[in-house]
């Protein structure tokens, strides 16, 4: 059994790609478009205009693969509930991964020592999406 990730990122998900790919070095394995679709999405479920949104994606951060779309393009995106857990290899990883995540999002703990990480903080990303950054003893 496998359980991945599935992002909707409401219509900023080809950006979300290019975020991830900057700062986490992503590797994007397939990005669909609705205008490639075989079958049309059903009426009244995008916006006109929606056809070069991402119907589906597949991104590999580190060993792992997260999956995402625009989803119903509605433009504001609601990531709650939940975080992605990030385990860096050493401090100084922890320290550049949690800047660039923190790009025009928000920290919401700061990267410190506790009593199970030497650096663990957390942040919601630019995109909204939640973050846990820390190294494992």
């Amino acid at each position: 059994m496998l359980v991945q990730p599935y992002l909707f990122f409401n219509g900023r998900a080809e950006e979300a790609a290019a975020f991830y790919q900057r700062v986490l070095g992503a590797k994007v394995d397939m990005m669909m478009r609705y205008s490639d679709s075989p079958e049309p999405a059903p009426p009244g479920m995008l916006p006109p205009g929606s056809g070069n949104k991402v119907m589906h994606m597949a991104l590999t951060i580190g060993d792992t693969q997260v999956m995402g779309s625009d989803g119903e393009c509605g433009g504001k995106t609601d990531f709650q509930g939940f975080s992605l857990s990030l385990t860096a290899k050493s401090e100084a990883e922890a320290d550049r991964v949690f800047a660039a995540l923190a790009e025009g999002g928000q920290v919401r703990m700061p990267l410190a020592k506790t009593f199970f990480s030497p650096k663990f903080g957390m942040l919601a990303d630019k995109f909204g999406l939640g973050w846990m950054v820390l190294v494992a003893e």
